[in-house]
């Protein structure tokens, strides 16, 4: 996967993100957050990624007009990036963790896919921005765990390692 995929990739997670949370109110909104994030878009590009992630203007609660996502956010996900196993860069683990390093802004958006994949023996998922903790029902179950993950990865990503071999 290309710099510039895994980029749009991020910058997209990160606007639904965004989005969920209630701070867009506008494109400009769009445009100022996520270059606060590091991104660095145009308003064209912020409209391009509003449209693909399929988010409307409509109210919140307190009658404010905001973006929100049409659909579910799982709906929102899978367009932004339809194989999100290309977002797995690493899979290490330790007693009953799996850890899988993302991209930046990317975390998220790999684990909602990663609940809604049912991967056996999972009780929680935890993500930050670009790393996303996994916990196994075992007390040895991580080493599973990262293998299954593994396996999950490199069925579309042939450049996923473990951590520390490449």
């Amino acid at each position: 996967m290309s710099v510039n995929s895994q980029n749009v990739s991020a910058r997209r997670a990160k606007a639904i993100s965004l989005i969920q949370a209630g701070l867009i109110h506008s494109q400009t909104d769009l445009v100022d957050q996520l270059k606060k994030s590091g991104f660095r878009v145009t308003q064209t590009t912020a409209s391009r990624d509003l449209e693909e992630i399929g988010a409307v203007r409509g109210r919140n609660a307190h009658g404010e007009s905001v973006y929100q996502i049409r659909e579910s956010s799982d709906d929102a996900l899978t367009r932004v990036n339809p194989v999100p196993s290309k977002l797995i860069l690493s899979v290490d683990h330790s007693a009953n963790l799996a850890v899988v390093h993302t991209p930046p802004g990317a975390a998220q958006f790999v684990a909602s896919s990663l609940d809604h994949a049912n991967l056996t023996g999972v009780i929680g998922t935890l993500a930050g921005d670009d790393t996303i903790i996994l916990v196994s029902k075992k007390a040895t179950g991580g080493a599973g765990l990262a293998k299954e993950l593994i396996a999950f990865a490199n069925a579309k990503n042939s450049r996923i390692h473990k951590a520390g071999r490449k």
